[in-house]
């Protein structure tokens, strides 16, 4: 059942910096680059080429604020509408944060939509709801019991792709990589079906791919060791019936390639980049994800998971200021966080919109840009936990949110649904998180209606209810 919004948990604020520093590598076991490829190349299966198109899912951990970002309310009360004011974009009648001035000149190139709701107030509950299209068993905690999105795309799309590119790659801070941290766990499809995770700041100097780091001389290692394991494994290939070695074949010519590839490791490599480029995304975490989201569905990655907490990471936060989106009053000033964390945000979301149009990746690439919830329309106020004083604040609402998607080959230039007066609930065309993703897995080529087996061989729904977004189609489709 739905959790009942009048059951919400309270939010504990603001998380010291050593409750971030959660188990690192691939999954919650720890996985590493070898034995995520190995896993699952024992569950691939031989298929078709799938086709060139891919999503770039921009995740806004805590939840913005509708009405301080795309569903304004110039007209309510001040204890709803805020500080701040609307401003007009290239498209009449589409209005938007006037700390927004970059996208408002694109807005011809991207969509809104403001009616989409559900019923989990809770992070880990919302986090779960968005991140699986499923009403998950319990209304708190961040482990999954059914396969996040990024799983079942692994699923569905890991057999058939030639590239030694993982299905799906998330890009997410120093000690935010453990796999229930973004409620990202592949439940009952094992762990072989969890993204590919790259942690760590891609705007600073020393930012590494550390699984993609092979020197010559290992390289050298690897090849020798691919020549004799071909060797041994020639006698009993015509033994094996049951296409496990076969899988294991394509496993380490997977390996193989992902450690010693040129073109996969420039994939990762932003200083490739033109200064201009780079300069354009913006120098923080949130730009050079988002550029190097785009150089990874460039390079063949179907689906890029790019995480934009803290803008600055291992800089300090400014007072008044908080972690990510989660604009409690006990853990900012509203208003003062949203003043130092909308530019890079307009910024990077600009830049990425641009370069996915100019480069004529309009078509291939479907860009999301949501969080878990928004926030409640009334403000708070309340003594910041850091500040010491008084202050605005939203809490938890996710009985209505607004989110950006851009490409995908829709027409764009337009507002799907709309709230009431006070940005409370959706007045029309209301949508779940689930529309969303038959959207995505239209885009994708994957049949939502489809069904998945669990590692007991029974088959679960891809996703148990919702449809494609109309508006969010290519045209003419």
């Amino acid at each position: 059942m739905p959790h009942p919004t009048s059951q919400i948990v309270p939010c504990p604020g603001p998380l010291s910096r050593r409750s971030f520093l959660q188990l690192g590598g691939l999954g919650a076991v720890g996985l590493g680059l070898t034995d995520l490829l190995e896993l699952r190349a024992r569950g691939a299966e031989p298929g078709t080429s799938p086709d060139d198109r891919a999503v770039i899912f921009v995740w806004l951990p805590g939840g913005p604020s509708q009405l301080d970002t795309y569903d304004m309310k110039p007209g309510a009360p001040s204890e709803y509408r805020g500080d701040f004011r609307p401003i007009r974009t290239n498209v009449p009648g589409i209005d938007i944060c006037e700390l927004f001035p970059r996208q408002a000149k694109i807005a011809d190139r991207f969509t809104l939509v403001r009616s989409v709701c559900h019923d989990f107030a809770d992070h880990g509950g919302a986090h779960k709801r968005f991140m699986t299209g499923r009403v998950p068993a319990t209304p708190t905690e961040f482990v999954n019991d059914a396969p996040a999105v990024t799983s079942i795309v692994t699923r569905m799309l890991e057999p058939r792709r030639r590239s030694p590119l993982p299905a799906c790659v998330a890009g997410v801070d120093d000690g935010r990589s453990h796999i229930d941290v973004f409620s990202l766990g592949p439940a009952y499809l094992g762990p072989s079906q969890t993204p590919f995770i790259v942690a760590g700041d891609p705007s600073r100097a020393e930012f590494r791919v550390k699984d993609l780091e092979v020197t010559q001389a290992a390289a050298t290692r690897l090849e020798d060791r691919m020549h004799l394991l071909s060797g041994m494994d020639r006698l009993r290939r015509d033994l094996d019936a049951s296409g496990t070695v076969g899988a294991m074949d394509r496993f380490n010519q997977r390996a193989l390639g992902m450690l010693t590839s040129a073109t996969i490791r420039d994939a990762f490599d932003l200083s490739r980049e033109p200064q201009a480029v780079r300069d354009r995304y913006g120098w923080n975490a949130y730009g050079q994800r988002g550029l190097l989201a785009r150089r990874l569905v460039e390079a063949g990655c179907p689906f890029v998971t790019m995480v934009w907490e803290n803008p600055f990471p291992g800089r300090p936060i400014p007072a008044g200021c908080t972690y990510n989106w989660d604009s409690h009053a006990v853990n900012c000033h509203i208003f003062d966080d949203s003043r130092w964390r909308f530019p890079v945000y307009d910024q990077a979301v600009s830049a990425l919109v641009e370069d996915l149009y100019d480069r004529g990746l309009d078509r291939k690439v479907l860009l999301v840009v949501t969080g878990e919830f928004g926030r409640t329309p009334r403000l708070e106020r309340n003594r910041g936990t850091e500040t010491r004083v008084v202050q605005p604040g939203r809490d938890h609402w996710p009985q209505a949110m607004s989110f950006l998607v851009a490409g995908g080959g829709m027409a764009t230039g337009q507002v799907v649904g709309a709230t009431n007066a006070t940005a409370e609930h959706p007045v029309e065309r209301v949508l779940s998180p689930n529309d969303l993703w038959a959207t995505v897995y239209r885009h994708l080529g994957i049949d939502y209606n489809d069904s998945i087996l669990d590692l007991a061989g029974r088959p679960m729904p891809i996703l148990p209810f919702g449809a494609p977004i109309p508006e969010l189609l290519p045209s003419g489709a």
